[in-house]
């Protein structure tokens, strides 16, 4: 069995850029204990202002421009309201309910 896709947004606004995407893997592993796989980026003029991952060998984590830190996930819902706080306050991302 493969991993679904539980959903993937890119989004625009002048020139920052969101793409948000988030699979459930097939089983539970020692990286991705909650058992899903996921990016979220959001970025200004190319380059990285937060995104927030968890690839094979790091675990969840997130990046803010060139500064990396373990992140605590809680929930898939908690962790997209953290990736969203964080692209509103460094980037000025206005997002509409």
């Amino acid at each position: 069995m493969k991993a679904v896709q539980l959903f993937r947004r890119i989004l625009k606004q002048g020139d920052i850029h969101i793409e948000m995407v988030v699979w459930a893997l097939p089983k539970v592993t020692s990286d991705r204990p909650h058992g899903l796989k996921y990016r979220l980026y959001c970025g200004h003029l190319g380059k990285c202002v937060v995104r927030y991952d968890n690839e094979t060998g790091k675990g969840d984590h997130r990046h803010y421009g060139e500064k990396e830190d373990a992140y605590l996930f809680v929930s898939l819902p908690e962790l997209i309201e953290d990736f969203k706080n964080d692209c509103a306050r460094l980037a000025g991302w206005r997002w509409e309910e």
